[in-house]
């Protein structure tokens, strides 16, 4: 049995956090023997979208490939970047035409190909997308005429519709890791036919916040009931993420891990 290891990160929010990443994330990687290395980079320009900067510089830290959400194409001005480059990827299930790559195939070491498929999920959201399942359906058949290694990063609000997904998929892909929601849930499991599946990866950024944001103006914007800027937290840093082992002769997940790694919650 052959096992390749697999870094997941969850949403990166702000800049600090990707600086954060540029400091940790080598050694991170040579301390767990990481094969490859997979980032949702969707709120990384001060929680909303993601600049070809930054996507170089997570590049350059040791991320291999980024995935997004429904915050993929809120810097038009990007749109060019995303698409010719196809190491960043946006929600396969939106309409034909909007720029970018939904899925791709990487080589992640001599030989090895792992697929890597980004979805957008329907519930709580306010524009209609594609069906992510009947998407799914369709990529996954192509992913495999090159690799039985395939991970799904499926970015959603509904927990009931992330546990569907990945009750969907058991058995047809390596690994199904939900994102957008910002909280790291506690139910990371291998499914019955050999898929790894986490309800939400959570992120990465100041947990000392709502979900990233200034603690006072979330309050401000669920109290009173009126648009509030949205300003981003600065304090309580974590690196939220799963590894993952995966057998390249199977395809399917051996093990999966949390990880929380707590870089302080100064009160200054």
């Amino acid at each position: 049995m052959s096992i390749i290891r697999v870094l997941f990160i969850g949403d990166i929010v702000g800049d600090p956090a990707l600086s954060l990443l540029e400091e940790l994330l080598p050694q991170i990687k040579n301390d767990h023997q990481v094969t490859y290395c997979v980032a949702n980079g969707e709120n990384a320009y001060a929680g909303r979208g993601i600049s070809e900067a930054q996507a170089k510089r997570l590049f350059d830290a040791g991320v291999n490939v980024l995935t997004g959400g429904d915050h993929s194409f809120d810097r038009s001005h990007d749109y060019a970047y995303m698409r010719k480059e196809p190491r960043l990827l946006r929600p396969l299930n939106y309409p034909k035409g909007v720029p970018g790559n939904g899925m791709g195939v990487y080589e992640v070491a001599p030989g090895i190909l792992l697929g890597v498929l980004n979805l957008r999920g329907l519930s709580f959201f306010q524009n209609p997308i594609d069906c992510p399942f009947r998407m799914a359906d369709w990529a996954i058949g192509r992913l495999r005429e090159e690799t039985n290694l395939i991970l799904v990063d499926f970015h959603a609000e509904a927990s009931a519709e992330k546990k569907a997904m990945g009750w969907y998929l058991d058995g047809r892909v390596s690994a199904m890791l939900g994102t957008h929601t910002h909280v790291q849930t506690a139910d990371e499991e291998i499914l019955p036919q050999g898929t790894g599946y986490i309800t939400d990866v959570g992120f990465t950024g100041p947990h000392q916040s709502v979900i990233g944001m200034d603690i006072q103006q979330a309050l401000n914007r669920i109290t009173l009931q009126i648009p509030q800027k949205y300003i981003m937290a600065e304090k309580g840093y974590r690196i939220n993420a799963v590894l993952i082992d995966l057998d390249t002769e199977s395809g399917f997940c051996v093990k999966i891990n949390r990880v929380c790694s707590k870089l302080g919650f100064a009160a200054s």
